[in-house]
């Protein structure tokens, strides 16, 4: 008997709208409304697939930590069985990934969050896979929390990093990967000490010896002077330069990352990393590779925050042991071989600790 899938990393408590139904598809209350009003309660057999393929799947280990406080009693009971795929997997158009065993008015309120939580996490998680991907082999970290609700930045650095990126900026979502968040230094910390090097040096004086100095250089001077004027002031403490110059005054190109390269090396700083951001895409990184630019990580925010979440449709494929379908689609339970059964006292225990 193939193994029982167990969580291996901390999962994020269910948004009690979530498990109430609060922000659920009304339709869905009221179907639940007629049938409790009818004496009606079936087992049935819900499948969930998208169509897109080679998408990057993100978002089911959440929901699998839903599921499994949701329907903890009738799961005890023995009604509710889960099966799904995992986070990270690369998924074929229609692919299965979830399947519910259950009776439907356990779960009916549910289909709304799931169905969203494997959109977006998804969307976000495919994307950054085309990103790093673009970017190989220079280090890729997600910078988009700001473009999100923070309701949500966590589960958008959670799937960038499942696509593949190395680091994220939150907290939240860096310690559910077991590793630290990563972060430069905005433009504010430099405009509030008026200069470049003094606001680098209250960073090196305040910060823990294990946080990188990676200094942000664009915001008074020429960004080559500036990393020369950091690059003598910190010397061999300082892990890199920042560059995210202005859209009004062209944004980073190869030529700017060049002219860095240069002024870092003329200053005794050859160990000092160039660390870029600003509206990078998969194309602009392209150009940068093109160009042999010596960029050593890509600090990537919109191209992964703002892609377009990926739809997923949920399914009844069977009712009390009967198979049914929808006019257009099979009836009966799609063959599925990569589903591995959900040990849902492990997910519930799991999510209860995040």
């Amino acid at each position: 008997m193939p193994e029982l899938d167990r969580p291996t990393r901390p999962v994020p408590a269910p948004l009690p709208a979530a498990l109430s139904g609060d922000n659920a598809d009304v339709y869905f209350l009221r179907t639940q409304q007629v049938l409790r009003s009818d004496g009606r309660n079936p087992i049935v057999t819900m499948e969930a697939f998208c169509r897109k393929e080679g998408a990057t799947l993100c978002g089911i280990d959440e929901v699998k930590g839903l599921l499994a406080v949701a329907l903890h009693e009738e799961a005890a009971a023995g009604r509710a069985t889960v099966w799904g795929l995992r986070d990270g997997d690369v998924i074929g158009a229609k692919e299965v990934v979830l399947r519910i065993r259950a009776p439907y008015l356990s779960f009916a309120h549910l289909e709304t969050a799931y169905l969203g939580a494997m959109a977006h996490g998804t969307g976000w998680a495919t994307a950054a896979r085309a990103i790093v991907d673009a970017a190989a082999p220079t280090r890729v970290i997600a910078f988009g929390a700001r473009h999100v609700h923070p309701n949500v930045a966590d589960r958008l650095d959670h799937a960038a990093l499942i696509g593949g990126a190395q680091s994220a900026s939150t907290s939240a979502a860096s310690a559910r990967h077991g590793i630290a968040p990563v972060g430069t230094m905005p433009h504010a910390l430099v405009l509030i000490y008026g200069d470049t090097v003094e606001a680098a040096l209250a960073f090196d004086r305040a910060m823990e010896s294990d946080v990188p100095r990676i200094v942000l250089v664009d915001t008074f001077r020429d960004e080559a002077e500036e990393s020369a004027r950091v690059a003598a002031a910190l010397g061999d403490r300082l892990g890199g330069v920042r560059l995210d110059r202005a859209s009004e005054l062209g944004g980073v190109t190869p030529e700017l990352v060049a002219e860095v390269r240069a002024a870092l090396d003329g200053a005794g700083a050859t160990s000092a990393k160039i660390v870029i951001s600003g509206g990078l895409t998969v194309e602009r990184i392209a150009q940068f590779k093109a160009a042999g630019s010596a960029v050593d990580t890509y600090a990537v925010g919109s191209a992964i925050s703002g892609t377009r979440p990926i739809d997923f449709t949920a399914d009844i494929h069977d009712i009390d042991g009967t198979p049914i379908g929808k006019r257009g689609r099979a009836s009966g339970l799609t063959e599925s071989p990569r589903l591995r059964e959900v040990d849902l006292a492990a997910w519930r225990e799991a999510t209860l600790k995040g």
